[in-house]
């Protein structure tokens, strides 16, 4: 693991989560929706410096024939260590270890996709487009 970080598998805490994604740049969650949601994770890792969680990326999904990566979020003050590699390594393994065949998606923002490369992910167009609506 990196040094001096301990990387944990575990559903991040409600503030944690709430405050992670804040932080790293991502959309504001309400904390109902993060009460309701986070307990239907299917795997899930945190980073901790000190005690403190720094970092945290989760699966998502039916249990075995489609899955989604998501809230992948690093602290700005501890980017750019390996903490996004290192997480996405476990969830990888998880997958590879738990739900061969299964469909994995996600949403690369910014230059995110660089690090998703890395993993075997790849554009689905011109084949297919992803779509999405929030829910208002």
């Amino acid at each position: 693991m990196i040094e001096d970080y301990q990387l944990t598998a575990a559903t991040p805490s409600i503030e944690d989560y709430l405050r992670l994604r804040i932080n790293a740049g991502l959309s504001a969650k309400a904390e109902a929706n993060a009460v309701a949601g986070l307990p239907n994770t299917w795997f899930a890792v945190v980073a901790r410096r000190d005690g403190q969680v720094v970092g945290m990326g989760r699966i998502i999904g039916d249990g075995g024939l489609f899955f989604q990566i998501v809230d992948m979020a690093i602290e700005p003050a501890h980017q750019g260590r390996g903490l996004g590699k290192a997480i996405m390594t476990a969830l990888m393994d998880r997958l590879r270890s738990h739900a061969q065949g299964a469909y994995v998606s996600l949403i690369a923002d910014g230059e995110a996709n660089r690090l998703y490369a890395q993993y075997g992910f790849e554009p689905t167009m011109p084949k297919s487009i992803g779509i999405a609506q929030v829910i208002r």
